[in-house]
């Protein structure tokens, strides 16, 4: 199976706040999306994240991976400020080359979304970035509804969402 999760800021308390999250302190936002993650997915699936995993000290962020199912890709978000040496050693595939392209299923990857003109016709842009808003609340223009989705934890109810 393949997965898909964005923005999840692990150890970062001020996105509680930005975005009213609804968790008591970092521990508890943390545990929810780890017991999310792992209650879908096994270590036999694959998972997109696109961008923001983890603010976080080395040591910490190293736990936070290893404690999640599957096969992990990142696209690095805005967040995401560690060396792509540092991802793909704790076990990262990093894809540096955003937007990724998944013919086979007609979407795009990207953690900022992209504009209407730079998404293939026929295709969605799945993205996150801009975690509990819609795509008009910050862009107004040249970027539509119909051709995005955002997929940052905040309005996944910070559960992955699945290709199916």
């Amino acid at each position: 199976m393949i997965y898909f999760i964005s923005d999840t800021h692990f150890y970062h308390s001020n996105i509680m706040k930005y975005c009213n999250r609804p968790f008591k302190d970092i521990n508890e936002m943390n545990e929810t999306i780890i017991h999310n993650w792992n209650k879908v997915v096994t270590n036999d699936d694959t998972i997109y994240h696109l961008g923001d995993f983890c603010l976080s000290n080395d040591d910490e962020m190293k736990n936070i991976f290893n404690r999640l199912n599957g096969n992990k890709i990142l696209i690095r978000g805005n967040y995401d400020r560690k060396s792509v040496k540092f991802y793909e050693d704790i076990g990262f595939k990093v894809l540096k080359c955003a937007p990724i392209i998944l013919d086979d299923y007609q979407l795009m990857l990207s953690h900022v979304p992209l504009p209407d003109s730079k998404i293939l016709d026929g295709y969605i842009n799945l993205h996150g970035h801009i975690h509990n808003k819609k795509i008009s609340d910050n862009y107004p223009k040249n970027y539509s509804e119909n051709k995005h989705i955002n997929l940052s934890v905040d309005v996944t109810n910070y559960k992955l969402v699945s290709l199916d």
